[in-house]
């Protein structure tokens, strides 16, 4: 597989009436095409601030202040507002969390799937309607000729979401970016969903970066995941590392709290204590060592480099240092 992305040193901040806030503060990572990845952690981490700085889709007061982001062998970074709208849409495609909100009420589902193919792709009225109304087929969209005509209030959370899909699909595009796209759904629609965006990875080939604070959702979609808390990437690897040789505290509260279904007996979930850095002040060591049960004095003092723990595998951890004390995973899953 060949790369399609590459994200290098991504330092993103948001000026505000109190102060900067470093928002993303050195991401890296690599996408192939016809690949899955997932961006797990917490609210607040910088997940969604990586992806709409992917996007150039930040807010009046948000800047890339440094880094690179390499699409389909160009950098993107510091390329020109005509240059991305050629871009979104087209080469990119993005599903976001809230379909209701992401959808205009006034146009029906059809006058917007058919907005980008005219726009991208040239294509006649009448040539649009066709691809869409395919694309929606696609999606499995029940009755996709009459849906077309049909207005956002008029479909269920769940159809809402398959329109979602539908739009970021409708292009073709290189690449989709999917924030939450399961959050609002109740847990039949979610697998539903999840399936989908499955299903049409293989079948057209699509690279799918999917954020979510859900370990579990990642589980069946993705072959690698990043672990993002602090605004940092602090473990990279594939989903068997993550799940079954996680080396990073972070990540081994984020597993703890997912309920274990092959338990016989009913479990507390077991919370990450304590709060996310303040990112208008970002900690000097690493941003975990508040709520880390295993920090120590070098961890308040220098942020870990990510250290490689095997092949493709990476934590940011002093845990993982050759002179470091030695210390068992408390995942107890079988």
């Amino acid at each position: 597989m060949s790369r399609l992305l590459e994200v290098k040193d991504l330092r993103t901040s948001f000026t505000t009436h109190i102060g900067e806030v470093h928002a993303v503060r050195g991401v890296s990572f690599n996408l192939d095409r016809g690949e899955a990845i997932g961006i797990v952690g917490e609210s607040g981490c910088g997940k969604s601030v990586t992806m709409m700085s992917i996007m150039r889709l930040l807010s009046d007061n948000g800047k890339i202040a440094g880094g690179e982001i390499i699409f389909d062998g160009k950098d993107i970074s510091k390329a020109d507002e005509n240059v991305m709208e050629g871009i979104r849409g087209n080469d990119i495609g993005m599903i976001f969390q809230d379909p209701m909100t992401s959808l205009n009420p006034v146009f029906t589902v059809g006058d917007q799937l058919i907005e980008p193919l005219i726009k991208h792709r040239k294509l006649s009225r009448k040539e649009a309607r066709e691809v869409a109304c395919k694309m929606l087929e696609l999606v499995g969209m029940p009755s996709a000729e009459k849906r077309m005509k049909q207005y956002p209030h008029e479909f269920s959370g769940g159809m809402r979401q398959r329109v979602m899909i539908a739009m970021s699909l409708v292009c073709e595009p290189k690449l989709i970016i999917a924030d939450e796209p399961t959050t609002a759904l109740d847990v039949t629609i979610q697998a539903q969903i999840l399936d989908l965006m499955k299903d049409l990875k293989d079948k057209l080939n699509t690279s799918i970066i999917l954020i979510t604070h859900d370990l579990g959702v990642v589980a069946d979609l993705c072959t690698k995941i990043n672990v993002m808390y602090g605004g940092i990437v602090v473990e990279a690897g594939s989903d068997e590392d993550i799940f079954y040789r996680g080396r990073h505290p972070y990540t081994w509260g984020l597993l703890n709290s997912i309920p274990n279904p092959k338990s016989d007996v009913k479990e507390k979930l077991k919370p990450i204590e304590g709060q996310p850095p303040d990112l208008l002040n970002p900690p000097v060591g690493c941003p975990f060592t508040a709520r880390c049960d295993y920090s120590m004095k070098i961890c308040l003092e220098k942020q870990p480099p990510l250290f490689v723990v095997g092949e493709g595998h990476k934590v940011a951890c002093w845990l993982c240092h050759e002179n470091a004390p030695k210390v068992e995973s408390p995942i107890g899953r079988e």
